[in-house]
């Protein structure tokens, strides 16, 4: 299976190869390559959590650095998020065999898009820290080229200097976690790393490393400010990729350093990455709900889910602490639940952006409307994403939050009272996200595709090509396959819960095909297919009623125009205008939202203005001060330059007896 992983590796960077060749040949060889590298690795991954995953499968290659040849492992937690990547992976490259001929330079897109999925796909099969950082950096790299590739838009060119810097930044926190967990030995290899598990300072500066370096990729706040701006200057289908694996590729790293590599747990870290994931949940949201441009709504949305996952870590990781292993099984399973349905859910999301930006050439949703009718598979497809990702039932995004929700419920059975008074205000955070994220996609759907078209483009508009919505079509059902049958996701990962906390970790062990229970009957349950049978005959008995009962007889009345006569797109409700009562609520202490209003006397006749302004405090608060601090001290240190060669001997032996004292003092 490992092999067939490699395979895959190898079909990926012939793509990429490939997209050097002709643009017109690029184009019909590099996406179905693409899709069938991944349809491969999905397949192998697949079969692997299938037949129990309880046996890694590793392999040394002769490459790399002369004393530490690269090694791979493929065991449960790697194959899970393989098969993530992959299936993400297979059904956006046939979405952009079709977006890809509407790209203005597709062939700064090409050679990359492979090799991106190829890197991502090194990162999760890693077995050492070599092999994982070069891995890592392939993978930024790539994605950051992808951003640039629009470079002529406004903006672009800020998103991508603004990823690049915390690109590096993360890969530097990874690289001193690695070389804390690696000691003086100096072995850097992954079974060598935990075979040495680090006493309680180093491992908590381990911890403190990977949630910086993992979660600046992932957008954790306050590291999330490269995120709202590479994801929208990105080409859609990179877009998806971006926000769909990419960041889950950045929790994977998490969890293989957290629960594996560092070995043991301190119920503090759990607290503390718990505190992360609320308060990344709760701003990502409010900040999406505010949003005009359609991909960085989504964008923001991301910040708010990965906040969603990273409070299932921070509670495994505190019921592991404290030798809860089935309450920690539950707690990751649900996290682990929620990476697959938002990586399935916001790539449909963004792919339906896509397919709206094609046709139209517009982001703003104040420019759209009236899609349903011109678009009707990407308004239905769009609406089952949009309430999946609202956590409405029966889809997959209320499963998983459904179980994350039952994790913080159980957690009573911590006996740290800080922890037992931080769950339920935890709990209302993450219902408030819920119940936001809901107004946020209520917002969205009903400007962009109900109501009449606010611009020419949006009135001729016409669906995408029959190869662009069938990924979407597929993406929608397993969104709901998902959502009525959780079972099914959660018996394949399984695997990793036993691979990660043993065998006596047995969540979900009384569950049956109908009734998904995640410790005790009596305690709580859900059965996907009975709410959905559910809903399905409440909504065929209201269409009864209302056809049954409801008069056939013609009445003729004005339509119903919100107060207005005139049939003017602009007297519509706006986006902006939805979210004002939500960005009065929270806006002027989250985002000091102000309003500015600019109404002329009587008797005047220039339009009325009315503007808002939103600032990013974390930009403000982390950001800007470090910005202001590096323009600092170029300008002092720039006298370095000009000194004489004396001088420059000085500095160095200056350097050198500092070095030496740090290492006598640390032996």
């Amino acid at each position: 299976m490992l092999n067939a992983i490699f395979v895959s590796i190898l079909v990926y960077l012939t793509g990429g190869v490939c997209g050097l060749v002709g643009e017109r040949f690029a184009l019909r060889v590099v996406y179905p390559l693409s899709a069938a590298a991944a349809a491969l690795a999905a397949s192998a991954a697949f079969a692997f959590l299938v037949n129990g995953g309880d046996t890694p499968i590793e392999e040394v290659l002769p490459i790399g650095l002369p004393w530490l040849h690269a090694h791979f492992r493929l065991d449960a937690l790697s194959a899970a998020f393989l098969l993530i990547l992959n299936v993400v992976g297979a059904l956006v490259s046939v979405f952009s065999h079709g977006y890809g001929r509407h790209d203005p330079e597709p062939q700064r897109v090409l050679p990359l898009y492979p090799v991106f999925l190829a890197a991502m796909s090194l990162v999760l099969l890693a077995n050492d820290a070599y092999s994982f950082l070069v891995s890592w950096e392939f993978m930024s790299l790539t994605s950051w080229l992808l951003v640039l590739a629009n470079h002529r838009e406004q903006g672009t060119s800020r998103a991508a200097a603004v990823y690049l810097l915390m690109a590096s930044f993360g890969t530097a926190a990874l690289l001193l976690a690695f070389g804390v967990l690696a000691g003086v030995g100096g072995d850097y290899s992954f079974a060598a790393i935990r075979q040495t598990a680090p006493t309680a300072l180093p491992a908590s500066i381990v911890v403190a490393l990977a949630v910086l370096g993992a979660g600046s990729k992932a957008g954790l706040v306050p590291l999330h400010a490269w995120l709202p701006l590479a994801h929208p200057a990105a080409p859609s289908h990179v877009s998806a990729l971006m926000s769909g694996v990419m960041t889950k590729v950045a929790i994977y790293a998490l969890l293989r350093v957290l629960f594996d590599l560092v070995g043991g747990a301190i119920w503090w870290w759990g607290g503390v990455i718990l505190l992360i994931g609320a308060l990344s949940a709760l701003i990502g949201v409010l900040y999406a709900v505010v949003q005009s441009d359609l991909k960085t709504l989504l964008a923001y949305s991301t910040v708010e889910n990965v906040g969603i996952i990273v409070i299932g870590i921070g509670l495994a990781l505190a019921f592991k602490a404290d030798g809860l292993s089935t309450l920690a099984g539950l707690a990751l399973l649900a996290a682990l639940l929620h990476v697959f349905n938002h990586a399935l859910f916001k790539s449909l999301l963004f792919l339906c952006a896509g397919a709206v930006l094609m046709v139209t050439g517009r982001r703003d949703i104040e420019r759209l409307g009236g899609l349903i009718q011109r678009m009707p598979v990407t308004a239905f497809t769009f609406l089952v994403g949009a309430a999946a990702i609202s956590a409405l039932p029966p889809l997959n995004g209320f499963a998983s939050e459904w179980l994350v929700f039952q994790a913080i419920l159980n957690g009573t059975a911590l006996p740290q009272w800080l922890l037992k008074f931080a769950l339920p205000i935890v709990g209302v955070v993450l219902a408030l996200s819920a119940a936001l994220a809901a107004a946020c996609f209520v917002r969205a759907y009903g400007i962009v595709f109900l109501g009449r078209p606010r611009s020419r483009e949006a009135a001729s508009a016409e669906e995408p090509p029959a190869i662009m919505r069938t990924p979407l079509i597929v993406l929608a059902t397993l969104c709901i396959v998902f959502g009525v049958l959780p079972g099914l996701l959660i018996s394949l990962l399984q695997p990793v819960v036993h691979q990660l906390f043993g065998p006596e970790a047995l969540p979900f062990a009384q569950s049956t095909g109908l009734w998904l229970v995640p410790l005790r009957p009596e305690q709580s349950s859900y059965s996907g297919p009975i709410v959905f049978v559910t809903i399905a005959a409440l909504v065929a008995l209201l269409v009864w009623v209302i056809h049954r009962f409801a008069s056939d007889r013609v009445r003729r009345a004005p339509a119903w125009d919100c107060g207005f006569p005139d049939a003017r797109p602009q007297t519509q409700y706006t986006g902006s205008s939805f979210a004002q009562p939500i960005r009065r609520v929270f806006g002027t202490t989250v985002f000091r939202a102000r309003e500015t209003v600019d109404m002329p006397a009587p008797g005047d006749t220039r339009a009325a203005q009315f503007s808002i302004s939103l600032r990013d405090l974390s930009w403000e608060w982390f950001y800007q001060p470090v910005i202001d601090l590096v323009g600092w001290t170029t300008e002092h240190i720039n006298v370095l330059q000009f000194l004489t060669i004396r001088r420059y001997l000085t500095l160095t032996f200056a350097a050198l007896v500092l070095l030496l004292s740090v290492v006598a003092v640390l032996q």
